[in-house]
């Protein structure tokens, strides 16, 4: 039976560094809450069985690509959000899909989605902020000591994808503007 009290201890806890990170490189404002939308949160219940089956395939030889590539989606979703949530909550996983499948996502969603230039400041400042929470999450799950492979480990993995995916989401919803506020 998988102890859900770690799961959330482990998620919450990746959550507030991921946050720290981001508000430390100001790609997110501080605040106590991330900016979100329950429908970012539930596209993510949708399309994350589909990522987990590319991302586990990756763990071994890019652990920090199997992870961070989740909120290249949670960008993609909220630029969507944004823009035309009609159209994007009935996208298929595969259209995050870049030339080569998964493993150019990123560039795909960067380039195409968010419409930058893959050299340009901003997504190089994207790339790089992903790559740091991404390598920081690979961290924090090894410091769990869960043997690989079990049904723990799966579960430990699918909850930091998820916070990748919320991470993603919200530093694209602060790039478009939008700020959590107390309602009075």
């Amino acid at each position: 039976m998988i102890d859900t009290y770690i799961l959330d201890r482990f998620e919450d806890k990746l959550e507030k560094e991921l946050t720290n990170l981001c508000i430390r490189y100001k790609m997110l404002p501080g605040c106590d809450v991330l900016p979100a939308s329950d429908d970012i949160d539930e596209m993510w219940r949708r399309l994350a069985p589909e990522y987990m089956v590319d991302a586990v395939e990756q763990i071994r030889d890019y652990p920090t690509v199997s992870v961070a590539w989740a909120a290249y989606i949670g960008m993609a979703v909220a630029m969507g959000w944004d823009a035309d949530w009609e159209t994007m909550s009935k996208a298929e996983y595969r259209m995050f899909y870049g030339e080569q499948g998964f493993d150019d996502m990123d560039e795909h969603i960067v380039r195409d989605i968010l419409g930058l230039t893959l050299t340009g400041d901003e997504a190089l400042q994207i790339e790089a902020m992903t790559r740091r929470c991404g390598e920081t999450a690979v961290t924090l799950i090894r410091r769990e000591q869960i043997d690989p492979q079990t049904p723990m480990a799966f579960h430990i993995f699918a909850r930091a994808c998820k916070v990748m995916y919320r991470i993603g989401a919200a530093i694209q919803l602060t790039r478009l503007g939008y700020k959590m506020q107390p309602l009075n």
